[in-house]
């Protein structure tokens, strides 16, 4: 059966990416919006795009009102802002909610409309360029044709999709991720894992998207710890920016599983940072994927070197889903409860949020049958 495989249009990587991919900027229009939050001007990180920016002598406007995962009402205010500056092109630079902002914003600039008019949907509007220079090593979103935007009215987070989202240019430049902070890089990193071991054990996984997974894996296993507890370890950086882009080429035409559709829920009412609440859920989570995927999970626990051929499928999947374990812990992922939730509070929606992560359509590329009763169970697990 053909299989449709999707990538950014250019991507340009490793150091020195930036100033490679700056006459390419100076193509896409007359006036830049760029979209960041306040950390990226503050660490500098915002100047060294409007110098490039300026190098072109392309005139910008910088929209920094991101804060946390994006809303509804941070894309409307950036529409605004585009329109009424007359922006022709996007930039995003920082993590995975200023890129996924950027890809919302595109979606109205020219149609018109509210972001939420697209849940359900196949987005295929008119969009101007995109270019997405990730901060992080961990979302991937650089290379997919999603964006996750929260609808503050109903409480969820939306899962939007469709291919004029996919960035025209993504610049992996290692010298953004190395102002990330421990925390951030534990959380995106494991994000990152979890786009790839999803990609890679979904029922919608094929050949290609199953070699830039493993790929991931290997790479992550490797090099998160050192980028963890080393920050300015340059080699681990840059590692972790090209497992981080593997990963999302990866899911961007796999999917993802329960994991993803668990944690939407778990950020959007208790406002975890995505990384971190997908983090929360892997051990969870692959428990229950583990005996409907043997084979791959202990595909994924030979490739990292944790197993061995003379282990079982079934041993060899268990040592994989005990590294990745190992790995939380390693990078102090937090509990529910140590996050701050009550866990009163949790169980009072655990019905809600296990309805929308059925909703959301991911859960079911796990390869078990999986239930809304299921997921109800899996949210009590947690604690």
């Amino acid at each position: 059966m053909g299989r449709e495989f999707i990538v950014p249009g250019q991507m340009v990587t490793g150091a020195g990416a930036l100033d490679m991919a700056e006459a390419t900027l100076g193509q896409f229009g007359k006036k830049a919006m760029l979209v960041t939050d306040k950390v990226m001007i503050e660490l500098g990180n915002c100047a060294k795009v409007e110098n490039a920016l300026k190098n072109q002598g392309i005139e910008y406007i910088v929209y920094s009102e991101i804060t946390g995962e994006p809303t509804d009402t941070m894309i409307e205010n950036g529409v605004k802002q585009y329109r009424e500056a007359g922006c022709d092109f996007l930039i995003a630079l920082g993590g995975g909610s200023p890129i996924d902002s950027m890809k919302a914003i595109g979606s109205l600039a020219v149609n018109g409309g509210n972001i939420s008019d697209y849940m359900g949907k196949i987005i295929d509007a008119e969009m101007p360029p995109m270019a997405a220079i990730p901060t992080t090593a961990g979302t991937g979103s650089e290379a997919t044709q999603f964006t996750i935007i929260t609808d503050t009215k109903k409480d969820i987070k939306m899962l939007l999709k469709g291919k004029v989202l996919m960035p025209d240019l993504a610049v992996i430049d290692p010298q953004f991720t190395m102002t990330a902070p421990p925390k951030i890089t534990a959380a995106t990193g494991l994000d990152a894992l979890c786009h790839a071991v999803e990609a890679y054990t979904s029922r919608k996984a094929q050949t290609l998207s199953d070699t830039f997974a493993l790929s991931a894996v290997k790479r992550i296993f490797s090099y998160l710890p050192a980028a963890y507890h080393d920050g300015k370890n340059e080699e681990a950086r840059v590692e972790m920016s090209v497992a981080a882009l593997e990963a999302g080429i990866a899911f961007n035409n796999a999917s993802v599983t329960l994991i993803h559709g668990m944690s939407r829920p778990i950020g959007a009412l208790f406002h975890v940072a995505h990384g971190l609440s997908n983090a929360m859920l892997i051990k969870v989570c692959l428990s229950y994927a583990l005996e409907g995927a043997y084979d791959r999970f202990a595909e994924l626990g030979r490739a990292i070197g944790a197993a061995s051929l003379e282990d079982s499928e079934k041993e060899a999947a268990e040592i994989f889903l005990a590294a990745a374990v190992r790995l939380t812990e390693e990078l102090e992922t937090p509990t529910l409860a140590e996050f701050g939730i009550e866990k009163q509070a949790f169980f009072d929606v655990i019905e809600k949020m296990a309805f929308d992560a059925m909703d959301s359509g991911s859960p079911q590329n796990t390869r078990r049958e999986i239930s809304q009763a299921d997921i109800e169970q899996l949210y009590r697990n947690l604690w």
